[in-house]
């Protein structure tokens, strides 16, 4: 019987050096029932906890502990799992010692190891050979959950081509948003192509697979940060609106104004003056002579002005097109796509690490282990009110976090004048920031934090404010809309019979409004001909210049 035994830990041992990444919140059968007190191993679900625990850097006893606070909790042991010893964290800390991410001397080869071996985390896999690029979609049971409970009825947007600079291939990444604004990555994808150009390859595999586990699973909007991500194909796949976030762009600029630019005014009006850029798109080909304008005016910023006809001028008429024809996500997401962004950055390029920067499977081996346990752990201590003095403080410290902490008084808004708003400090009361451009997605702020070229709390409330007591100057879309209406308002038809059609299609445009609205949400509705957009192009340029 010994015998027998010792066979079976060996077994289970060798299963576990295997499959060595977290897995899901699924309970494995073989722990579940009256049988799982004998069982010889602990269920997935507590291998996958005690996994992040230990890739966080909690120890073996605060483990142990831990648990034995949550068996008493639930009253008593009844199961496997209620009985983990600390021989099975042992064996788990084993493991994760003993795992490494080269799985061959091969970049190449090893992938292919690690795709063979974690099949259930793939949704999309293609090999580069000829003209097809590599391909790899990673997404964990762990975050299929949370893109099934976050992501219904819910945003998800992308983060792509993250490291670029210093990685072999692109990461690109998907977020959810949980309650505290707070982003969730819930699918990896790293191509060796642009992620636009092979988009349809995987967004259908990764929307068929939400769908295959919740078929009444719904998505409300799609947010991208690059126009040419495949619009159409996201449409079909989550049937939901699609909207473009600028945050790249924004950071992008004012990083390298912050750098190249040494006048902090000159800052102020070049970061202004590009915002108009992005968002006078709606007139038409007169874009490019704004960018002209710009060029001229600044034309003394020369470092500036190299940096952006290199890196931005080959691209402005894609991200015309895609502002022309997709609604803008206001700054709300911002900071939470910030705030994962500097922790990606954090986590991944330490110099300790920069040996292993050109290798796809190290990549896979850091987002799949450490990174994912980070973002594992936190929802755990928010869903269970557990291990809260080990929760990363930086998940609840992001600027849209910190920035409804700032009580409304605070700010110090002047609605004739909106070219400035002062936030006072909480700290120091006899201290108030001061932010140019309010209510816009290029803002600026004179703290510290906004000096490094990130956003800060003070913008991020300083828009709340603007976008509740609708003072923020709208969008040249909207101006357009409520001229129109104003124009029809102050000139009705003379003729009674004349002013009785125009009520019957007054209530009738309301209806198709309200319908076109319906379609949108549904993902839908198609964008307008370009001769028609031309005309709105035609009405938002003399709208612009009269007002």
């Amino acid at each position: 019987m010994v015998l027998k035994i010792t066979e079976i830990v060996s077994l289970v041992l060798g299963m576990s050096q295997i499959s060595n990444l977290p897995q899901g919140r699924e309970a494995d059968q073989d722990a579940v029932g009256t049988r799982a007190m004998y069982a010889p191993r602990i269920s997935e679900e507590l291998r996958q906890k005690v996994m992040s625990m230990l890739y966080v850097g909690i120890s073996l006893d605060n483990i142990i502990q831990h648990h034995m606070e949550v068996v008493q909790e639930h009253g008593g042991p009844h199961n496997r799992d209620d009985f983990l010893t600390r021989n099975d964290v042992r064996n788990i800390e084993r493991v994760i010692r003993n795992t490494s991410h080269e799985l061959h001397i091969d970049d190449e080869c090893s992938v292919k190891v690690w795709v063979q071996r974690h099949q259930k985390h793939v949704f999309y896999f293609q090999d580069a050979s000829g003209s097809e690029p590599f391909l790899l979609g990673i997404q964990t049971d762990w975050q299929l959950q949370q893109m099934l409970h976050y992501g219904h009825n819910g945003s998800i947007t992308s983060h792509s081509t993250f490291g670029s600079k210093k990685l072999k291939y692109p990461l690109s990444t998907l977020l959810v948003f949980d309650s505290s604004q707070n982003a969730i990555p819930i699918a990896w994808v790293i191509t060796s192509s642009l992620i636009g150009q092979d988009s349809h390859k995987w967004i259908g595999s990764l929307a068929e697979r939400i769908r295959t586990k919740d078929p009444r699973w719904r998505l409300n909007a799609f947010l991208v940060d690059d126009p040419s991500f495949g619009i159409s194909v996201v449409r079909d796949a989550f049937q939901c609106r699609v909207l473009l976030c600028v945050w790249h762009v924004r950071r992008s600029w004012i990083r390298n104004l912050l750098k190249k630019c040494c006048n902090i005014d000159v800052q102020r009006e070049m970061f202004k003056h590009l915002g108009w850029i992005l968002y006078s798109s709606r007139s038409g080909p007169n874009v490019m002579d704004a960018v002209e304008e710009f060029l001229e005016i600044f034309v003394d910023q020369s470092a500036f002005m190299d940096y952006f006809k290199s890196r931005w001028l080959p691209y402005m008429e894609m991200w015309v097109g895609g502002i022309r024809s997709l609604p803008v996500v206001g700054p709300e997401p911002h900071a939470a796509i910030e705030s994962y962004h500097l922790r990606l950055k954090y986590k991944l390029f330490k110099e300790q690490h920069a040996n292993f920067w050109p290798r796809i499977d190290w990549l896979i081996h850091s987002l799949t282990t450490e990174f994912h346990s980070l973002y594992w752990l936190d929802q755990y201590t928010i869903e269970t009110g557990y291990l809260p003095n080990i929760r990363d403080e930086s998940f609840s410290s992001n600027a849209w976090y910190q920035a409804l902490h700032i009580p409304d008084v605070d700010v110090i808004l002047d609605e004739q004048n909106l070219q400035l708003a002062k936030v006072i400090s909480q700290t120091d009361r006899n201290l108030a920031y001061a932010i140019w451009n309010p209510g816009s997605e290029f803002s600026l702020c004179d703290c510290h934090l906004s000096s490094q070229g990130n956003l800060c709390k003070h913008v991020i409330k300083v828009a709340m404010i603007c976008k509740n007591r609708q003072v923020a100057r709208p969008l040249l879309a909207a101006q357009i809309y409520r001229q129109t209406l104003l124009s029809l308002l102050h000139n009705p038809p003379d003729d009674p019979v004349v002013l009785d059609h125009a009520i019957s299609s007054a209530t009738r445009l309301q209806q198709d409004i309200k319908g076109l609205e319906d379609l949108s949400n549904s993902g839908l509705l198609q964008q307008l001909p370009s001769e028609i957009n031309s005309q709105i192009a035609d009405n938002a340029l003399f709208f612009a210049r009269s007002h």
